[in-house]
């Protein structure tokens, strides 16, 4: 198996590129161990020390770790359990999806948002192992939620935040504001 590791914005997550599909379609950020327990892969990694969030996109896995725990320790044990369960996991795992269940229901305003970050925005945190989403737009305040390793990079708050505020401006509404919601 190939893996290769590269380094995101966030100090405290890597990308795992590997060789083989983990999710076929849409992407999947696991929290905690609970939300893994039906995902051997997921599971598995969540058991190994310092593991804080795992997120899910085609052929990437990325881990973001706790800060206590050194990279040099926790960079070969994750290669080493990622080729122990690769051969047994299933990348068409079905998960009740509630953003596609949320973008049935959105207003017309907010759907437009949504297609100017699918399309300008969502690809680049997508490419260092993260993703938004939005979870309220309001008298012209969108409140967006970071996740996989955007949730606890330090650049979210600054010029990522200012890049997705400029975008929107320029392509929805200049008068528009932008603010990250609160860690669930």
């Amino acid at each position: 198996m190939n893996i290769q590791v590269q380094p995101t914005p966030n100090p405290n997550a890597l990308k795992f590129i590997l060789d083989k599909t983990v999710k076929s379609e849409g992407k999947t950020s696991f929290k905690n161990p609970n939300q893994a327990k039906d995902v051997n892969l997921a599971a598995a990694l969540f058991d190994l020390r310092g593991v804080d969030q795992i997120h899910f996109f085609q052929n990437v896995v990325t881990i973001s770790k706790f800060t206590f725990e050194p990279w040099d320790t926790l960079e070969p044990a994750i290669n080493t359990c990622l080729e122990s369960h690769l051969d047994d996991h299933d990348p068409n795992f079905q998960e009740h999806d509630p953003e596609l269940e949320r973008r049935k229901n959105l207003p017309a305003d907010l759907l437009q948002i949504e297609e100017i970050l699918d399309r300008r925005i969502r690809p680049g945190l997508q490419g260092d192992g993260g993703d938004m989403s939005c979870v309220s737009f309001k008298e012209n305040i969108l409140i967006v939620r970071y996740q996989g390793a955007c949730g606890t990079c330090p650049s979210s708050t600054g010029g990522t935040l200012e890049a997705i505020r400029g975008i929107l401006r320029e392509e929805y509404n200049p008068e528009i504001e932008v603010y990250i919601a609160p860690e669930e």
